[in-house]
């Protein structure tokens, strides 16, 4: 009557009364609907004329000769409607896997308030591309083993849909953190200093030309490192020398009680004496591990009542990254 009347109208599918349909979904297994209860007789074309969302990715997989069709749980009912579609214009499915969603750490949802939303907020964050693609693999999915630090080539060779999990993945920060700084680690450090220098360089503590100075403070940050960002934060801190400030804490009460003024007169007496002036950059931590060894003896000092405040006169800091 609407076309006869010339009248806006929409183009819907009819769907069969009872009718049921079946996909053996990949993650998820048998997943079953009666479509005319669940999504009854739905729109093929818009009173526009522009055709469903729908209806045009139901023709492109089949146009595409799509093979499978990977996507989140909330597109189940979807499936169920391009299923419809697919099977009244006589084209074969698609494989179908269906992933549970990833959940921020309050088990709802992930969105914006969860942190980071862009891959180049993650990069001036200080994480690596090759951490970020080996956490989110882990997402809902293992080999069959312990491993969970993987390369690329490796996350290529072993991913198999059948080991992804339909229970939801919580994004979890520390955990890539922690992934992240494997993969720091594993790296050399001459890998590591070009990504050192652009992020100094931005936080403006070095110039282009400072090339040593990176180098030096790459080799010292190296090894407690999660993310990049971290070695800005210890070089500021080994810069800074907030000695005054650590001196104020309570575990520093401790330390100055139990002779602080004696070991920091030590290093004093060491640094006048050329003491540190060391053979060669290749010697430096070889040469400083044994002064260090004679220093503890001559103050009868050893464990944590010689590193602790030897590294508290040095750096001015309880903690950071090794002395």
């Amino acid at each position: 009557k609407k076309l006869e009347a010339n009248e806006p109208h929409t183009f819907r599918f009819k769907v069969p009364n009872h009718k049921v349909v079946v996909i053996d979904d990949i993650v998820r297994g048998r997943v079953e609907w009666d479509a005319d209860s669940t999504v009854g007789d739905f729109i093929l074309i818009r009173s526009s004329g522009v055709p469903v969302y729908n209806f045009c990715v139901a023709v492109d997989d089949a146009m595409m000769g799509i093979t499978h069709v990977i996507r989140a749980e909330e597109h189940l009912t979807n499936t169920l409607r391009q299923c419809i579609i697919l099977d009244a214009m006589g084209y074969s499915r698609p494989r179908y896997a269906h992933c549970s969603l990833i959940l921020g750490q309050d088990r709802s949802k992930m969105s914006k308030r969860h942190g980071a939303t862009s891959i180049d907020q993650f990069k001036n964050e200080g994480f690596l591309p090759a951490a970020m693609k080996n956490y989110l693999a882990l997402l809902g999915w293992n080999d069959g083993t312990e491993k969970e630090i993987f390369s690329e080539s490796e996350l290529i060779e072993r991913f198999d849909l059948r080991r992804v999990v339909k229970s939801p993945a919580v994004f979890d920060m520390q955990k890539l953190r922690w992934i992240n700084g494997q993969h720091l680690r594993s790296m050399n450090i001459e890998e590591v200093i070009p990504l050192a220098k652009e992020s100094l360089i931005r936080e403006k503590i070095c110039s282009n030309d400072d090339d040593m100075f990176v180098k030096l403070a790459t080799i010292t940050c190296k090894g407690s490192m999660e993310v990049i960002t971290d070695l800005v934060n210890q070089v500021k801190e080994i810069l800074d020398y907030p000695l005054k400030l650590t001196l104020s804490s309570e575990e520093a009460k401790v330390m100055i009680s139990d002779g602080l003024l004696e070991v920091a007169l030590g290093v004093l007496t060491a640094y006048r004496e050329d003491d540190f002036n060391f053979t060669s950059e290749q010697n430096a931590s070889s040469e400083w591990k044994v002064w260090v060894k004679g220093f503890g003896k001559k103050l009868n000092r050893k464990g944590k009542r010689l590193f602790h405040p030897l590294r508290v006169c040095i750096t001015g800091c309880l903690s950071g990254a090794d002395v």
